[in-house]
């Protein structure tokens, strides 16, 4: 008979942890060695109890869990780890990943997906895998904002920090019809119609910081 992957659950929410531990039991091949509800807790039950998979929370009350993951994966690197988090955009996938998780899973998914995801972290806890992976990457490497030149950037910049058009042609060493050039394209890849409405655009593209010069 073969024998069942043991599991340490880190999570701060009772009910999560209840929840998690009810789906691997009613799984043979899984069994749960312990809870722990902060870092802390968790990091002295991986060292003491030794699982073969982990399954963490990001936010715990004293700490990132990706630290732990982090730690856990330079220390013990045939480890299987799991991160749940309840905001599961492409920021926080890539922080899983980039840590050296096995796999990533929003808490809104069922808990069959957590233990899915664990059944891929003991056999390959190395690889990771995730819901919307390909997407993600895909969105990753071909962005859908506005794509703007590097010279429309520094333009940009200019215009958010308060320039008109003279002072911008003069800051760059460029003439001023090619700096309207540059303005006009602006406008139209972010679907302006004035520097107030390019500058908001800008910031809810994520092209530039707010910023609280006059527009």
């Amino acid at each position: 008979m073969t024998m069942a992957t043991s599991v340490l659950l880190i999570d701060d929410h009772d009910l999560i942890r209840q929840g998690l531990r009810r789906a691997f039991e009613r799984n043979e091949d899984f069994r749960v060695l312990g809870e722990a509800a902060s870092l802390g807790q968790g990091e002295q039950m991986v060292a003491s109890l030794k699982p073969q998979v982990v399954v963490i929370d990001v936010r715990l009350p004293d700490g990132s869990g990706l630290d732990l993951v982090r730690k856990m994966r330079q220390h013990v690197p045939g480890l299987g780890i799991v991160v749940l988090t309840m905001y599961a955009g492409d920021e926080q996938l890539f922080a899983a990943l980039d840590s050296g998780a096995s796999a990533f899973v929003p808490k809104d998914a069922p808990a069959e997906d957590v233990v899915a995801a664990a059944r891929h972290a003991a056999v390959s806890p190395r690889s990771f895998t995730a819901p919307d992976l390909a997407e993600a990457m895909q969105r990753r490497l071909k962005p859908t904002g506005p794509q703007l030149s590097p010279r429309e950037r520094e333009v940009l910049d200019l215009l958010a920090e308060g320039l008109g058009v003279a002072a911008i042609a003069r800051k760059l060493y460029i003439s001023e019809s090619t700096a309207k050039t540059h303005i006009s394209k602006i406008y139209d890849k972010l679907g302006a119609a004035n520097r107030a409405q390019a500058i908001m655009n800008a910031i809810r593209a994520g092209l530039i910081k707010g910023h609280s010069s006059q527009v």
